[in-house]
């Protein structure tokens, strides 16, 4: 092809799936889109690359994070895929770096007057690709919820073992036998016992507390075998 090539302006982003647990439903952040195109709409959290303030997109999706769902403190940070094309966005040829964050709860109520959490299976119509965006992080962590620590970033610390069954079993949508899930849990050795922390109340009798050992806390562990 002899054709003379012309430059096009390419519109680069980050979008960031922020994933979190709200009662016992597996929630998405969204956020109201303050300017055109799809001014007002509900859409991921996102904006452009910073060339001259990031020093890559991870850098960018975490800057997201600080403005827009006030996490100073980096939450668990996962490239999710490129989604690229020219009609993905009215404005032109752009490519988005999506990332999937997990946080608990109660690490986003400071945001609750900027973030509507709404549940990964009642969506409303969003903008751009984010439906495919928000299907493809969902499909990530239940696929790696399988076999892996990651549900424990959505656990604010400490958590008795069947408050962490509940957060899995919530994730992947189906029960999971107690045994069997303990089992797995000692495998992956990814928590440790609060020293004397105990919970008490209700009828049952008291249940240690654990949190996530240091290396866990914000990376992935992973298990040849799984839940």
């Amino acid at each position: 092809d002899n054709r003379p090539m012309t430059e096009t302006s390419i519109i680069c982003t980050v979008d960031v799936v922020l994933l979190t647990l709200e009662q016992g439903a597996l929630k998405v952040a969204l956020v109201r889109r303050e300017r055109a195109p799809f001014a007002r709409a509900l859409a991921l959290p996102g904006g452009y690359v910073h060339a001259q303030e990031d020093v890559d997109a991870e850098a960018s999706a975490a800057r997201v994070l600080r403005d827009k769902a006030g996490l100073e403190n980096s939450p668990y940070l996962e490239q999710l895929a490129t989604f690229s094309g020219a009609v993905r966005d009215p404005r032109g040829w752009s490519i988005a770096v999506a990332y999937c964050a997990l946080v608990p709860a109660e690490v986003l109520a400071p945001a609750a007057g900027r973030l509507q959490l709404v549940p990964v299976d009642t969506l409303p119509p969003l903008p751009f690709d984010h439906r495919q965006i928000i299907d493809a992080a969902v499909q990530r962590v239940r696929g790696k919820s399988q076999y892996s620590s990651l549900p424990v970033h959505l656990c604010a610390e400490p958590f008795t073992l069947p408050q962490l069954q509940a957060v899995y079993e919530a994730v992947l949508g189906e029960p999971l036998n107690k045994v069997s899930f303990r089992r797995k849990v000692d495998e992956l050795a990814m928590l440790e016992p609060v020293p004397g922390a105990l919970q008490t109340g209700g009828a049952h009798r008291p249940a240690q507390l654990y949190r996530v050992r240091p290396p866990y806390r914000r990376s992935l562990s992973l298990s040849a075998r799984g839940l």
